[in-house]
Parts: C-alpha cells; structure tokens; sequence
C-alpha cells in the first residue's frame, strides 16, 4: 500500500449479461484496442491492496487475468448487492487485513485514478460508513466503499427481506456522496450498447492515459 488509508479489496461487479450487446461479457469488449476490463483493472489495481472479480457462470473465462473470481452466494441473479456481499465474504475468508470493499461496475472504460482515496475521505469527512460517486446529476450506487463488517447485515437484508435495491439498503446506514465533473469525460460513463461502444472508441481515441 503506498496511501495511509487501510488496505482496500477492489471489486470488480463483471457479471452483467450484456442483452443489449447480443449477449456475452461486456467487459470483453475492446473499446481503443484493449478490452473494457483491461481498462477498469488499470485504473483500480494501483488504487488497491488486491482485486477480485464478481461473475456467475464459467469463473474459467477470466483465467487470463489471473484473478480469484467469486460467484453470488445468492441465487438467480440477485443483482449487484449479492456481488457486493460475495466481495465482502471474500474479503472477511481470505484477506481478514482488509476493512473495506470498493465495487465497481465491469463496463465503465474511464473510471477515475483517484477513486478509492476520494471515497474514503469524503466518508470519513462526513462520520458515515458508506460512500459513493456521482457525476453530473447521476448517482452510481454500484461505485461506492463497503465496509466488510456490514456483510452479516447486508445478508439478512438480501435473504430474509428480499431486499435489493442499492439506494434503500445504504440509506438505513448513511452514504456520503463524492462528486466528479461529467466533462469532458464522465469518468463513469458505462457501455450497454452499440452505440455506447462507439462513443466510447471516441472518447478513447482522445484519451493517452491507458
């Protein structure tokens, strides 16, 4: 770790099915010659002590990143919070010197160098356990600092309430919101179609960075 912030697992949420691209993973997609996920995993890994990934189905597909992959633990695609939790149980079996889990979505290309540091300050500012980003008017309740010892609250409120919305379960908590300008680049510009794909190469084009 190079920051004095405590050791942070960074989660990678690459489950999403991809409908609206004719199916497959979307981080697989190449936006500037290289794929979405080699892009979120150079901007996330140097802001980390250790990243995982979050994908059901074959774990064998994302052996070329050589990456632990974590399934849900719960069943029929329960929707991000399920990936949250399996980041958490992860990080509380296998890296108990980790406090927090940073989540972001596997098809946001430009996501910002300084994401984990700003989350966690903003958090700590506002007395909160929770944070998470926004840019412009847009709220990315995906992107956001988890702490691992919310994990046992978390599955009571999946299992036993049937509870999946982000935004009502961090709300019994209290979230700090940290904001990034949407321009020129919204750093959490996503890609769910062709035509974002397109944009993307755009904006890629215009990018050096990675």
């Amino acid at each position: 770790m190079t920051t004095e912030r405590p050791p942070t697992l960074g989660l990678v949420l690459a489950g999403g099915l991809a409908r609206r691209m004719g199916g497959g993973d979307k981080t697989r997609i190449r936006i500037g010659g290289k794929t979405i996920l080699a892009r979120v995993l150079a901007r996330l890994q140097p802001q980390c002590s250790g990243v995982i990934l979050n994908a059901n189905g074959d774990p064998a597909r994302f052996a070329d990143t050589g990456l632990p992959v974590v399934a849900d633990s719960i069943p029929d695609f329960a929707g991000p919070l399920a990936g949250i939790l399996a980041g958490l149980d992860w990080a509380a079996t296998h890296a108990p010197e980790v406090a927090d889990v940073a989540s972001v979505p596997g098809d946001c290309p430009f996501l910002p160098a300084d994401l984990i540091a700003r989350l966690a300050a903003a958090r700590r500012t506002a007395g909160l356990p929770l944070a998470c980003a926004r840019s412009g008017e847009w709220r990315h309740p995906v992107v956001g600092l988890w702490p691992v010892a919310l994990r046992d609250d978390l599955r009571t409120a999946l299992i036993d309430e049937s509870l999946h919305k982000i935004e009502a379960w961090t709300a019994r908590y209290g979230v700090a919101i940290v904001d990034w300008k949407s321009t020129p680049v919204d750093p959490f510009f996503n890609v769910n179609t062709p035509e974002d794909a397109a944009e993307a190469e755009r904006i890629a084009a215009q990018q050096c960075d990675i």
